[in-house]
């Protein structure tokens, strides 16, 4: 998968209402959403850190300030030093909210919620969680999910994680 499609597919996910640009409130809505799922409070301090980290992402995908992002706007933006500097604490911290136990890893169904949650087709769970879970311990580390995604995001080629965003045979991971 070439990084056009791979951006294109999180685009896709991110346009929660499909009108072709994303939103400061359809963005920031993830760690709200995700918060939800699993029965955390706003107030809890990994709610606070995930809505901050995420306020720093929207900031700075939006080059020209104007509260919407498009897919052009996306794609030149997004990459190995974006990711790096803003996603990676940013959806790290999406993770930390799933992670019930604080153990650093999630089981396979924690990994299925989040990823739905998130907007991935609940029909890849299992393909996705199998691809990072490379010692087939059933858990799957932060560091793995993050590394999947930077290398799914940046990558030229095929990365082994398509799984991850996108059913196979389908256009897009909405």
């Amino acid at each position: 998968m070439d990084t056009t499609t791979a951006k294109a597919q999180i685009f896709a996910m991110l346009d929660t209402d499909g009108d072709g640009s994303i939103s400061r409130d359809e963005y920031l809505a993830r760690p709200a959403r995700v918060a939800a799922a699993m029965a955390r409070p706003a107030r809890d301090p990994l709610v606070v850190a995930a809505h901050a980290a995420h306020e720093r992402v929207y900031a700075a995908m939006d080059a020209d300030g104007d509260g919407r992002v498009t897919l052009e706007e996306y794609a030149a933006w997004a990459g190995g030093p974006a990711f790096d500097e803003v996603c990676r604490p940013a959806l790290g911290s999406l993770f930390d909210l799933a992670d019930a136990d604080a153990t650093g890893q999630l089981d396979r169904a924690s990994f299925a919620r989040l990823r739905e949650v998130l907007g991935n087709p609940p029909s890849g769970a299992d393909a996705a969680f199998d691809a990072l879970d490379t010692d087939g311990d059933g858990r799957v580390s932060r560091d793995e999910y993050l590394a999947s995604i930077r290398a799914y995001v940046i990558s030229s080629g095929p990365t082994g994680v398509d799984a991850l965003y996108a059913t196979p045979g389908a256009p897009s991971a909405r």
